[in-house]
């Protein structure tokens, strides 16, 4: 009864913050209200008892927030920041609703196409030995995933390199 009142609670803070940090106009709580999401989600690891993957979560993910702390203060002037410029057109608004709203529709079809969710519940409460899942998370046959973790890596090398150039100042010639 414990887990679920906890669940219930990481669930309502991770909804809550996502639908904050996407809604609001300013860069700084945008950021603030992702960084409450990913501990969520490494709340929830630790509800499951995967105290690595929590741990990595919150180090890995709460040291990119930070990062994003610093170009949103270096790439951003300082009247964007405090929200005084951004505004939100309600044709947009609108246009990104409808857009929630298809994805909404067609990932409940996918759902019920594929009856995920009474596969879930038929399916016995068996707990994934770690040993399995690093075998799978860094293993290179069929259905393993180092090859897609270094395509990542160097994807943020590419976009660190890139933020650092267009943070830098043109010299006056």
């Amino acid at each position: 009864m414990a887990n679920l009142v906890m669940f219930a609670i990481l669930a309502v803070v991770i909804l809550g913050s996502a639908v904050m940090c996407v809604t609001t106009t300013r860069i700084m709580r945008a950021a603030t209200f992702m960084l409450f999401v990913l501990f969520g989600v490494a709340g929830l690891y630790f509800l499951l008892d995967y105290t690595y993957l929590g741990a990595a979560q919150i180090s890995v993910y709460a040291g990119g927030v930070t990062m994003i702390y610093i170009f949103a203060i270096q790439l951003v002037s300082k009247r964007t920041l405090q929200g005084l410029v951004e505004r939100v057109k309600g044709s947009r608004a609108i246009s990104g609703a409808l857009i929630s709203l298809v994805g909404f529709v067609v990932v409940s079809l996918v759902l019920l196409k594929n009856e995920f969710i009474s596969k879930a519940c038929t399916v016995a409460d068996t707990e994934v030995p770690m040993s399995v899942i690093g075998h799978s998370l860094l293993g290179s046959e069929k259905y393993q995933y180092v090859l897609p973790f270094e395509f990542i890596s160097v994807f943020l090398l590419a976009c660190i390199i890139g933020g650092i150039i267009v943070a830098r100042k043109e010299e006056d010639k």
